[in-house]
């Protein structure tokens, strides 16, 4: 995306932060080329599974804390429908400011 300069569009904090707990949290373990072992173990623990919601959440908080400039997360689900889970992941920066990623 271009910014209206022409410039490529660069993300600054807190958004880039954000948007950085998103990719984590959405990356399955694998699927990163460069390290295999980062990811979230969907097709191990949570898809065609019936895991607690702890379990997901859990993971998904370990995936969060892997980007640097986290400090804390928690998540939140919000709704759970025709299988489908949305919530978001709410994260605390260095300098203690609250912010949230969505899923």
């Amino acid at each position: 995306m271009l910014d209206t300069s022409g410039n490529i569009a660069v993300a600054t904090e807190p958004y880039a932060i954000a948007q950085d707990v998103a990719c984590a949290c959405r990356l399955f373990t694998g699927e990163l080329w460069y390290d295999k072992n980062k990811g979230v173990p969907y097709f191990n623990e949570i898809l065609g599974h019936q895991p607690p919601l702890a379990l997901v959440k859990a993971r998904l908080v370990e995936a969060a804390m892997t980007v640097p400039g986290v400090q804390s997360a928690q998540v939140i689900f919000t709704t759970l429908k025709d299988r489908t889970l949305t919530g978001q992941v709410q994260f605390f920066d260095a300098t203690g400011a609250m912010h949230h990623a969505s899923f």
